[in-house]
C-alpha cells in the first residue's frame, strides 16, 4: 500500500535526517519537514530523501524501521 512520507529537515544528533511515514507519533513538526512524495516502501522514500540529504538520510526506528540503519 502506497503512504505518504516526510523528511526530518532538522538533524538528529548523530547527524541523520529521518524518513517517516504520515502516521508516525514521532513525525517532525510542520516547519522542520520536507514532503517527499507517495511511495509503495520506506526504501524508495529514503533514496528520494538522499536528493537533500545525500549520506545522512535514514528511516525512522518508529514507523520506517526497515529502512533504519544506524
Amino acid at each position: 500500500m502506497k503512504k505518504n512520507y516526510y523528511v526530518n529537515e532538522k538533524a538528529q544528533n548523530n547527524g541523520d535526517h529521518e524518513v517517516h511515514e504520515e502516521s508516525c507519533k514521532y513525525m517532525p513538526s510542520l516547519e522542520n519537514r520536507r514532503y517527499l512524495g507517495v511511495f509503495e516502501s520506506c526504501q524508495d522514500a529514503v533514496l528520494a530523501a538522499k536528493i537533500y540529504y545525500k549520506n545522512t538520510a535514514n528511516g525512522c526506528y518508529y514507523c520506517s524501521n526497515v529502512c533504519h540503519t544506524r
